[in-house]
């Protein structure tokens, strides 16, 4: 592991926080230093049997290390544990999230708006659909097949009908689907919300939002964008492919939106993120509370949140980093952003050089991750090759991950539309996986020749 800041960086905070409640009279807690010492050793024992997330050979998953300002300023913050829940659980820490969320939701243009940090997206995407159904009762939820499946249980939940439109060979919602099984569903009227996603979670894809935008002129329904992972990159949406790019910059107009701090945000978990444009929607979260509202006139978080206690500290570690690292096109977190896509097209273009190897047919990842078929005499075998070269892959500490995909996604000649292949999959996210890129190429192919794939 690299050396860690944070430890340094947390003690010359925690002191200058203590001084903040130096006239507080002293007291001795009766904490056993020598007990805990031993716990903690045990607990780093346990943890060693992970994956190296934090290494640049993790590049798999979408699992990116928080920031060590981040982790610090929550660690900090844990020393008073503040629930933003209301006011007086968390003073300083509900101005902190006011404040963060106010530069997200500038992120996307919005200047008025109701929004707030949640513990999760999928909590986030609750209160999203939450609200279409307040807004619209009774009228179905409609998104695409490849939109988080968290969208279908959600609806479940709150009662609401989900039905799930085709995409397109690319995963996602664009103009052929928009005018085709999109629209054969608004047409018959029952339609209250479509869930547009910006980063699939599968292979990154992001639909046509500026196309769903233009039906909702002609069909009035509601636009939720569920950006939780790929909301970020509106910070670099001018580095980005022509429909992609209008995708990020219609999102000015959503209705509502996800994303997530916990995922490109360099946030520790949970941490998401739930806007809505229209402030007026506060009227549906509306309630009293005897005992926690009445000490400040000002908004209580907990008034426009379905959540009840929330951990303050999760503002507190957002509102650092974010300070550190201010949401701007071509600031240093944007730069960041740009490098993992970067080498997410240098990978894809070193595989579709291979004749090992199938990319998707459609063309170059349109964020920063990257999915590839192993060539083989079927899909059964294909599939399998791709277990082995996974297996053989982490045995030299580069972990990827697997992922079903249609096969007609890499053959578009496939008959069969519905047979699934498991691919290989990388999640470039990483600022440092560009730097990196020639090592993991180098491991991922000395894995295909062990397994007899060259």
């Amino acid at each position: 592991m690299v050396h860690d800041p944070v430890p340094a960086l947390l003690s010359r905070a925690t002191e200058k926080l203590e001084a903040e409640f130096a006239r507080l009279p002293a007291f001795e807690p009766g904490w056993n230093a020598d007990a805990m010492e031993q716990v903690l050793a045990e607990t780093a024992h346990r943890l060693g049997n992970n994956y190296p997330y934090f290494h640049p050979l993790y590049a798999g998953q979408m699992l990116k290390p928080p920031h060590p300002v981040a982790r610090a300023a929550y660690a900090l913050a844990m020393n008073i544990n503040p629930n933003n829940h209301a006011r007086d659980g968390g003073r300083a820490s509900s101005e902190m999230e006011i404040e963060a969320v106010l530069e997200i939701a500038g992120m996307f243009g919005w200047s008025e708006y109701l929004g707030h940090l949640t513990s999760s997206g999928t909590i986030a995407n609750l209160e999203a659909l939450w609200i279409a159904g307040q807004v619209s009762p009774g009228k179905r939820i409609v998104g695409s097949a490849q939109a988080h499946y968290t969208h279908s249980r959600i609806s479940a939940v709150l009662k609401l009908e989900f039905t799930p439109v085709a995409a397109d060979a690319s995963g996602r919602m664009s103009l052929e689907m928009s005018l085709d099984a999109l629209e054969s569903e608004l047409r018959k009227g029952d339609v209250g919300t479509v869930v547009v996603t910006l980063g699939t979670t599968a292979i990154g894809a992001v639909d046509r939002l500026h196309e769903v935008l233009a039906l909702r002129e002609r069909y009035g329904f509601r636009v939720h964008v569920d950006a939780a992972y790929g909301g970020y990159f509106r910070l670099i949406a001018d580095q980005l492919e022509d429909g992609t790019r209008r995708a990020y910059e219609a999102t000015t107009h959503a209705d509502s939106l996800v994303i997530d701090p916990h995922k490109h945000g360099l946030q520790p978990y949970g941490c998401g993120c739930v806007l809505f444009r229209d402030p007026g929607v506060g009227r549906f979260y509306k309630h009293d509370s005897p005992y926690t509202y009445f000490t400040s006139k000002d908004l209580h978080l907990g008034e426009i949140s379905l959540e009840c206690s929330r951990a303050g500290a999760a503002a507190v570690a957002l509102w650092a980093t974010q300070q550190l690292l201010p949401l701007r096109p071509g600031g240093e977190f944007a730069q960041g952003l740009a490098s993992g896509r970067r080498a997410a097209l240098e990978l894809d273009r070193r595989l579709r050089a291979e004749t090992h190897f199938t990319a998707l047919a459609e063309g170059a990842p349109e964020l920063d991750i990257v999915v590839w078929k192993l060539n083989a005499a079927g899909t059964d075998e294909a599939s399998t090759l791709a277990q082995r070269i996974f297996d053989a892959c982490a045995q030299k500490d580069l972990h990827l991950a697997l992922v079903q995909l249609p096969l007609f996604w890499f053959d578009p000649a496939a008959r069969d539309r519905d047979r699934l292949v498991t691919c290989l999959r990388s999640v470039l996210m990483k600022p440092e996986h560009e730097a990196w890129l020639d090592r993991i190429w180098e491991r991922l192919k000395m894995a295909l020749q062990e397994v007899g794939g060259e």
